[in-house]
């Protein structure tokens, strides 16, 4: 089996505990108006790689991993591609990798045969790293063309199963940067107990060169970065400082 991955990246350390090595999957189902990666929109643009291939790219890198590093897959969507992703942390979790997903959840369903991998695929992983995206579900569509509710669901089940997830927020000033949409996020977040650490990642427009090469139109070119302040005041209301998990 193979998979179409965008780019590989040696050390990362924002993306899981400890150092990672980071796979990024081409492919996703979401159009977010912030996305800074449209380049990972269309699967098929990616290289293609076998499991295999990509374990061996990873293990060069295991000296750098400490007690807690390991594999990061993000994306594009990793679990747009689901058989070839439970391939890859299977094997991982033969050699011992610790093995983490930073993933929107929008391809999340509990029917058919699709859940019954997801299944299959959370016994083979350690750790989630997941956005919200928006908490209302009309601004959700209108953010990233596609509804939320199949999302929470996932959060939903995550919790129900104990399994550890980091919970990450872009704060876009007129659109996510909203005391009472930041309230109604903490409010969701109190109801999971499998939550070990939330963050708040400011806008920015870094990626909009990308929309241009690909003849794209960046409807945020006009949206700045949220102030300091703005970014503490959704630190405090997200409670950010209430989870300390994972911190080295």
């Amino acid at each position: 089996m193979q998979g179409y991955i965008h780019q590989l990246e040696s050390f990362g350390c924002a993306d899981g505990p400890g150092s990672r090595f980071i796979i990024f999957f081409s492919g996703c189902p979401l159009r977010c108006k912030y996305c800074h990666n449209p380049d990972t929109w269309k699967m098929t643009d990616g290289k293609l790689y076998t499991a295999e291939e990509l374990l061996k790219e990873a293990e060069s890198c295991k000296s750098y991993w400490g007690s807690k590093g390991g594999i990061t897959v993000s994306g594009g969507e990793p679990l747009f591609q689901l058989d070839f992703l439970l391939e890859l942390f299977t094997k991982a979790k033969e050699r011992g990798i610790n093995t983490c997903i930073d993933t929107s959840g929008a391809p999340f369903t509990m029917e058919g045969d699709w859940f019954s991998k997801f299944e299959k695929l959370m016994e083979v992983t350690d750790i989630l790293l997941m956005d919200i995206k928006h908490i209302d579900e009309k601004e959700h569509i209108e953010l990233t063309g596609k509804s939320g509710k199949n999302i929470r669901q996932m959060f939903e089940y995550l919790d129900k199963i104990h399994k550890p997830i980091w919970i990450r927020h872009v704060l876009v000033p007129g659109i996510t940067d909203n005391d009472n949409y930041l309230t109604q996020t903490r409010d969701f977040i109190r109801t999971l107990s499998n939550v070990k650490r939330v963050e708040v990642l400011p806008y920015h427009g870094l990626g909009a060169m990308k929309y241009k090469d690909l003849g794209i139109d960046y409807v945020l070119k006009d949206v700045e970065s949220p102030s300091e302040e703005r970014v503490k005041n959704a630190r405090a209301i997200l409670e950010c400082d209430k989870y300390t998990g994972w911190k080295d």
